[in-house]
């Protein structure tokens, strides 16, 4: 390897590697030419500002098309040229030869407008070798090293990059294959009785020369619906699925939320060469019905909430990306295509609802060999098949996502193991197979997809947590005693895990101690009382006794039939802070005077109600018995739990 290479390899592994175009010193395939498509009329924009071309149009304070200069020569691109007709001295006037953006900027003027593809074939005397291709209203900001590598790895003559967008059911569509070679186009409308994977080509591209002989000289045409559907098993052409900040501004609505991303940093942190995070979901059970091994189009039922949940995802600053398991394939019950039929259904109805799966990622595999049907080519030890954690450790490689910042939504053991391996927070929902028979616990637990992810993105004890964590800090006080008291199904659990995890983060050790470790198993019971199931006495004490620094074991407490109780030990080892959960923590005066802060988490009776039928039914009730259960609690503990807010510092609804 010679010196440049080797000192090209340590710059791409250092810190210097963080700046854009740095590595164009040392790589020739950086020096490409671009070309922007500035032409445009705008006629569907006129009505902001009719005497201003639409790619000069303000973003953040200055011309959308003075962001992709910069963004162009930021990634090491010397030469630009401009395609323009409409309006073009405002363009000329504003940029001339480039010398003021360092960067050399030259033009084509079309006589008569020739559309996308006529403007680029009339410079064709003017490319050198590959170029990238970018529309003037396309708000972009993407690695372009990224794409270069990709482009050069697949020996492409054209790239298309592609992307999900919230508008599927009014754009034209992109499909590939496994290899992301591009095989098909489907321009809008579409047929109301297929279903389509939901990719659309976003206007920025990479040619080599090899694409002029598919252009005519003098014809007005468009590249996305006269060309690129001609090339299809014509020329190398592979789509470039990206979850970049990539959107045209081409409507006044466009325009505002694009200015509005841009003021937000949004579009800036959407860049893969910054960490990304993301929240993983499950497929089966998660986000559609788990009706064991779904086997066609037909048996994928997406809850109706799915849509709203993934679209709250994509307006957040996390990528939604699927981590699904599935053997049909191995068992030789679908293929390959099959399942992505399967796929473009669930991004069809996911799309009505305006939001997208940024990927999907599917194991084919089953390690178990011998049975009838089956297809052995998958029948593999691979390292993609949950638990596993292959697929997330894949995603977060091809995405650049700080898995620690991450989370992963599933309903079943392997989902919670394979985020665990993985470095990500866990979360369990009670749909689908509802974590039966798990050995492991997620961090957090709730009834749906919808839940969690309202959880998630809302956040809505962060300005609780910055309170007590002031009230820490000005107390100095070690350990900090803090009880959680409350009722049950009012999210006291969910609460403890976000202190203790914004505590962690913050690089304060916390041990949090579950009450719930006391209750008596039901057939232990000699009484009906809130009391009694806690073993007040008992708990007292070895609370006395755990900040004593003596180690206390239980058998735990399983919240569901099917499993086990996992035994709990306690010992304070010198945390900064002790945190006691559960609904009787603020039962006892001793507990009250061994603590620092209370807290109370309340809940409205009527959100009780409805929460206690959830969980009881995920416990296997009918709805008399739930019922009938809910009346003989509410006397003898809930009415006496509410009471206990009285003790607290600090209520929260």
């Amino acid at each position: 390897m010679s010196k440049a290479n080797l000192f090209e390899k340590a710059v791409r592994n250092s810190a210097l590697s963080d700046y854009p175009g740095i590595l164009s010193i040392f790589t020739k395939k950086n020096q490409v030419q671009a070309v922007i498509l500035a032409g445009g009329q705008g006629t569907r924009i006129r009505s902001v500002d009719a005497g201003t071309p639409k790619s000069m149009l303000p973003i953040g304070g200055k011309p959308l098309l003075q962001h992709q200069i910069e963004w162009l020569k930021s990634y090491g691109i010397k030469e630009v040229i401009l395609l323009v007709n409409h309006l073009k001295e405002p363009i000329i006037s504003f940029f001339q030869n480039g010398e003021k953006w360092g960067i050399g900027i030259s033009y084509y003027e079309e006589a008569t407008p020739l559309g996308t593809v006529g403007g680029v074939k009339e410079i064709e005397n003017k490319i050198k070798g590959d170029f990238l291709l970018l529309y003037g209203d396309v708000m972009a900001d993407m690695d372009i090293h990224r794409l270069q590598q990709f482009h050069s790895s697949k020996k492409s003559d054209c790239t298309l990059v592609v992307h999900p967008n919230d508008h599927p059911h009014d754009s034209d569509l992109v499909d590939m294959d496994a290899e992301e070679r591009i095989n098909a186009f489907h321009p809008k409308p579409h047929d109301a009785t297929r279903y389509y994977r939901n990719l659309v080509n976003a206007g920025v591209c990479i040619f080599s020369p090899a694409i002029f002989p598919f252009l005519q000289k003098g014809v007005k045409a468009d590249f996305g619906k006269d060309i690129f559907p001609t090339l299809v098993n014509r020329i190398n052409m592979f789509g470039y699925n990206t979850t970049e900040y990539l959107k045209d501004m081409g409507t006044p609505e466009r325009l505002e939320k694009v200015n509005q991303d841009f003021l937000s940093g949004k579009v800036q942190a959407k860049n893969l060469a910054k960490e990304q995070k993301a929240i993983f979901l499950d497929r089966d059970g998660v986000l559609n019905e788990d009706s064991h091994l779904v086997a066609s189009v037909n048996e994928l039922d997406v809850y109706p909430y799915s849509g709203s949940a993934v679209k709250k995802i994509n307006d957040s600053n996390y990528l939604a990306i699927v981590a699904t398991n599935q053997s049909v394939i191995a068992r030789g019950k679908i293929s390959e295509d099959d399942l992505r039929a399967i796929h473009n259904k669930l991004d069809t109805v996911l799309g009505r609802d305006h939001a997208k799966l940024d990927a999907i990622y599917y194991c084919p595999h089953h390690p178990d060999k011998g049975f009838a049907g089956e297809s052995t080519n998958y029948k593999i030890d691979c390292h993609c098949r949950k638990p596993k954690p292959g697929m997330l450790l894949d995603a977060a490689k091809n995405f650049n996502i700080n898995l620690s910042e991450s989370y992963f939504i599933g309903d079943a053991e392997r989902d919670i193991e394979a985020g665990q391996r993985a470095g990500v927070t866990t979360v369990g929902v009670m749909t689908g197979k509802g974590m039966m028979g798990s050995r492991l616990r997620p961090d957090y637990f709730f009834r749906n997809l919808s839940d969690a992810v309202d959880f998630i993105i809302d956040e809505p004890y962060k300005q609780l947590f910055d309170q007590v964590k002031e009230m820490t800090t000005r107390s100095g006080k070690k350990p900090f005693v803090i009880l959680l008291g409350g009722n049950t199904r009012s999210g006291k659990s969910s609460l403890a895990t976000y202190l203790t995890k914004r505590f962690t983060k913050e690089k304060q050790s916390v041990l949090q101690i579950n009450l719930d470790d006391w209750i008596l198993h039901s057939k232990e019971r000699k009484t009906f009382s809130v009391f009694d199931s806690f073993q007040m006495p008992r708990l007292v004490a070895d609370i006395e006794n755990i900040l004593k620094k003596k180690m206390v074991e239980l058998p735990g407490y399983a919240h569901h039939p099917s499993w086990e109780a996992l035994p709990a030990h306690y010992q304070y080892q010198n945390e900064q802070i002790v945190l006691v959960e559960g609904v009787v923590a603020l039962a006892d005066e001793k507990l009250r005077r061994l603590s620092d802060l209370r807290l109370f988490k309340q809940i409205k009776s009527s959100e009780l109600k409805k929460r206690f039928a959830d969980f009881y039914r995920w416990k296997g009730l009918d709805s008399e018995s739930i019922e009938k259960l809910y009346q003989n609690r509410k006397a003898g503990e809930y009415d006496i739990i509410e009471r206990h807010e009285q003790f607290a510092d600090i209520v929260i609804e």
